[in-house]
């Protein structure tokens, strides 16, 4: 199993532990989900930031 070490302020503690007790989890599976939910969307981030860099060239070849 990987093993990941977080540091985290008290404010984002709080609200992590009390959306595991909202979510009924642990905190370690709310941190576990979140970490996921970022990894899709930084695949999406991804693919958007490539699309936009394909439009601003498009643009600079129609420009100059």
């Amino acid at each position: 199993m990987m093993r990941i070490s977080l540091e985290v302020d008290n404010e984002l503690l709080r609200l992590l532990s009390r959306a595991a007790l909202a979510n009924n989890v642990t905190l370690e599976e709310e941190c576990l989900r979140r970490l996921d939910g970022a990894q899709r969307r930084s695949r999406y981030m991804q693919a958007l930031v490539a699309e936009l860099r394909a439009d601003d060239e498009q643009r600079r070849e129609r420009v100059g």
